[in-house]
């Protein structure tokens, strides 16, 4: 049973995520019937930690207190690129050998990935920087379209409110669905987002900007609404289809199919966000040419619905 937790802040630490785990795990709930926690923020020599919005954490504990914690999370810290400490990742690896929970939010995922605990293993971080993680720990499976990922005892989330479904997701696994329940409704929170739903990436639509292909690409960005293919996009190349799809990839990096959706898409969550067009309108401007094929694809590669999108990213000015 999850008793005792430790989390680790590193210089330039993240206060609204630190505040999450407090949240989380740091307040005395016994009143409510919620489960008590021996709680603790540990630094690497005890002493006070920098925070990255300018004020410095009193911290009363060195790492001594995560050797015996059954769960210890890292915290996630303003630089990416920085190298935690030798014996912050020793701390680590011995919490994992010993068999406790070891748990990442956002950029806390780099220290994990320095500690070699991600090799082999699904992970995740915040979208900013799933790239640069995966480049660094090759031997990471890292997604980057997840909130969190529990992979064994390893967890990691994404950013910020992501950290909250993390740490809701393994007081579930610990206690019970009904002392998550009772703890997000304390914290105002929903009290299940699945690990699997996507992040929200911010994508805008922007113009790639190819040696040949650039006139193709804006006329098509220019008509998405129009049924493009493979063929009538290499019409406009004056090319043969598969030559135009060879030579479109080694440009974009791209299928024109998969390009191709992709811009629609963005235009589609534009749409949702800044217009108060229907599911069905949106369909026809942005090519897909039903919502039926709109849902499919919203479904497909942001895990949720066209209606769901909205109520999430509706701007609050009249339309």
């Amino acid at each position: 049973m999850l008793r005792n937790v430790a989390v680790i802040a590193l210089p330039e630490v993240a206060v609204f995520e630190l505040g999450v785990l407090c949240e989380l795990f740091g307040y005395d709930r016994t009143a409510d019937g919620l489960p008590a926690y021996d709680f603790a923020v540990c630094s690497l020599d005890g002493g006070p930690v920098p925070s990255r919005a300018g004020f410095d954490i009193a911290v009363r504990h060195d790492l001594s207190r995560a050797e015996d914690a059954d769960l210890v999370v890292i915290a996630p810290f303003d630089n990416p690129a920085f190298e935690p400490p030798t014996p912050v990742l020793e701390a680590l690896r011995r919490a994992h050998e010993r068999g406790a929970w070891v748990m990442s939010v956002c950029t806390g995922a780099f220290a994990l990935g320095a500690a070699g605990l991600l090799d082999g293993r699904r992970c995740t971080t915040h979208w900013l920087h799933t790239a640069r993680l995966a480049r660094l720990y090759p031997a990471a499976v890292v997604d980057p379209d997840v909130l969190y990922v529990q992979d064994g005892r390893i967890l990691t989330s994404a950013g910020t409110a992501a950290s909250i479904d993390a740490g809701l997701h393994l007081i579930r696994q610990e206690h019970s669905t009904a002392v998550a329940r009772m703890l997000a409704r304390r914290m105002v929170v929903p009290p299940h987002r699945e690990g699997g739903q996507a992040q929200y990436i911010e994508t805008p639509l922007k113009s790639v900007q190819c040696e040949t292909l650039q006139p193709v690409l804006t006329a098509v960005l220019a008509t998405l609404d129009q049924a493009h293919t493979v063929d009538t996009m290499a019409e406009l190349a004056h090319m043969a289809p598969r030559t135009f799809a060879r030579k479109f990839r080694d440009e974009t990096g791209a299928t024109p199919h998969d390009w191709l959706i992709s811009q629609r898409m963005l235009l589609a969550r534009n749409l949702l966000e800044e217009t108060g067009l229907g599911v069905d309108a949106i369909a026809d401007r942005t090519g897909f040419g039903s919502a039926a094929t709109l849902r499919h694809h919203f479904a497909q590669r942001l895990s949720t619905t066209p209606q769901a999108y909205r109520g999430t990213f509706r701007s609050s000015q009249p339309v």
